[in-house]
């Protein structure tokens, strides 16, 4: 026979030592002789959540709604609708949430309690979706006031990372990550409730990741791997720590390991019964590229395409590395044109730019890197600033200017050795040895450029390899005259005596394309006519 008071008493030790799965089966044990009172409900509710139970979570806050509602308890079965409300709208099914959301409302006209400002939140939310962020910022700062008038530590936490994620959105973005800082405070000392806590955990790595606040990503990523670990049971909010955790993996280098969590994460989910996140899978498909692995990473890309997640702008970075440039090209300009926030396009601007100077079109990458600018002074964070500086570099680079190209690289290589990017600088070293070579410092350039070829070879960097080896055999010993690959092959076309139609033929690129190759070697070599270049490329051996 079943002991229902030891089971009970179970359950809510093992609920307060965070062992979620022995919680769980102690109140389903107790409740099978004598139903749970709502107060138990509730525990058990939680422990189903934890474990990833949601809907069992839903169904259990309903039996402590109603059981709460019996009891004439109005505001805590309100609370019970909000929760339930909540969790289905994250899982994205509104028509129910609105329902549950509408109900806590009902119960609750004419009190002043704090559950009026929990119900603050999704209207917070909502107002993000539209694209209302002022409206988003007062509501969360009104729903923070509740929270404190009743030293509710969960409400005021929950709303001051929104209300924080909205500052950094109007471009206050030290005020809103101090604010971040401060609920991820409160989350670390323990002072919230687990579910909260997880919720706060995760939207504040989000909220970093978007201003592109690496440093603080990095740093309470780490803080939520240890949560997680400190509850080997939980399974709520596992798969969103792996995915983060493999994206600092690869900007540090780990490149193995990054695959490794994206990977795990995929796993958890599908032991779930989920689909594996979308971000995991475009996760793994940004490594096997940077590894040169295409098909792996072909593959990967579509994967997190079909769960939702917009492949770009890796997967235009896939088709360069490929030589692909006519649909790298076109993917990119397609979805920068579709792209509206500043710092969603600032996400895919230095790919633009990059792929721009592929194809020769230094004009069009020099706006880019102008707007990255500007977003970058509107957004002031040291990692967006490295963007705009490394694209900057690359672009005066390309037009000729050697020196202000230094200039603008220096600013991004201290960045990004600060946050520990190897990558990152092996790329930018390689423009600061291109940009020595123009200049004639040839023993500068070839200590840049070996000390990014090391890094390359450590971490498997096997396309930007190749493209480093290219470039050297290119030009042999001597320099390339700060032309881009691609113009160099121009060049040997032009001097083999060959039209801008026949060249556009064999490159698979347009006719106006190659006329602004041909210009853009005119302007960096000064000469004026086709006759010329061709003298000037076999005087220095480029053919």
């Amino acid at each position: 026979m079943i002991d229902t008071h030891r089971h009970l008493e179970q359950g809510r030790e093992c609920y307060r030592r965070r062992a979620w799965a022995d919680a769980h089966r102690s109140f389903l044990l107790a409740d099978q002789t004598t139903p749970l009172g709502a107060d138990d409900l509730e525990l058990l509710a939680v422990s189903a959540y934890l474990l990833s139970r949601d809907d069992e979570f839903v169904d259990v806050l309903e039996r402590a709604h109603q059981a709460h509602l019996t009891a004439d308890d109005e505001v805590r079965a309100a609370r019970c609708a909000f929760w339930a409300g909540l969790s289905l709208l994250l899982r994205g099914q509104a028509a129910q949430a609105v329902g549950w959301l509408a109900r806590a409302q009902r119960l609750l006209e004419g009190r002043d309690c704090v559950e009026q400002g929990y119900l603050q939140l999704p209207v917070t939310e909502k107002h993000f979706l539209e694209g209302d962020v002022a409206a988003a910022h007062r509501v969360a700062s009104a729903a923070v006031s509740i929270g404190e008038r009743f030293g509710d530590a969960d409400l005021v936490a929950c709303a001051r990372q929104l209300q924080g994620r909205a500052l950094i959105l109007q471009g206050q973005v030290e005020e809103g990550l101090a604010l971040l800082d401060e609920a991820m405070v409160a989350v670390v000392a323990g002072e919230l409730s687990p579910i909260v806590s997880g919720l706060v955990y995760c939207s504040v790595i989000e909220a970093c990741q978007i201003a592109y606040a690496l440093g603080r990503a990095q740093e309470w990523t780490s803080a939520l791997a240890r949560w997680c670990e400190q509850q080997p049971e939980m399974m709520a909010f596992t798969t969103t720590c792996l995915v983060r955790r493999a994206e600092i993996m690869q900007l540090r280098g780990a490149w193995p390991d990054a695959i490794e969590e994206a990977r795990r994460a995929c796993e958890r989910s599908r032991s779930l019964d989920r689909r594996p996140p979308a971000s995991a899978f475009y996760q793994q498909a940004e490594v096997h590229r940077l590894r040169g692995e295409f098909a792996a990473a072909e593959e990967a890309y579509r994967e997190a395409s079909q769960g939702g997640r917009d492949p770009q702008p890796g997967l235009a970075l896939l088709r360069l590395a490929q030589d692909r440039l006519q649909a790298a090209d076109a993917a990119i300009r397609r979805v920068l044109s579709a792209t509206t926030g500043p710092l969603d396009r600032a996400r895919l601007l230095p790919a633009y730019v990059e792929i721009m100077l592929a194809v020769g079109d230094v004009q069009e990458a020099a706006t880019a890197c102008a707007e990255l600018d500007q977003i970058s002074m509107s957004f002031p964070t040291d990692v967006l600033a490295a963007m705009a500086s490394g694209s900057r570099g690359a672009v005066e680079l390309a037009q000729g200017d050697a020196h202000a190209a230094l200039a603008s690289l220096r600013d991004a290589l201290k960045v990004w050795q600060g946050v520990d990017a190897p990558y990152m600088v092996a790329r930018v070293r390689v423009l600061n040895g291109l940009a020595c070579r123009v200049l004639g410092d040839d023993d500068g350039c070839a200590l840049e450029l070996h000390a990014a070829k090391t890094v390359f070879q450590r971490l498997g960097a096997a396309p930007d390899l190749a493209r480093l080896e290219s470039l050297t055999r290119s030009t042999g010993s001597a320099d390339s005259h700060g032309l881009t690959s691609r113009e160099l092959q121009v060049l040997r076309l032009v001097a083999a005596g060959k039209t801008n139609k026949t060249i556009a033929d064999d490159l698979s690129i347009s006719e106006k394309t190659v006329a602004r190759h041909v210009s853009n070697i005119f302007t960096k070599l000064g000469l004026s006519t086709r006759a010329a270049a061709t003298a000037y490329a076999y005087e220095h051996e480029l053919v």
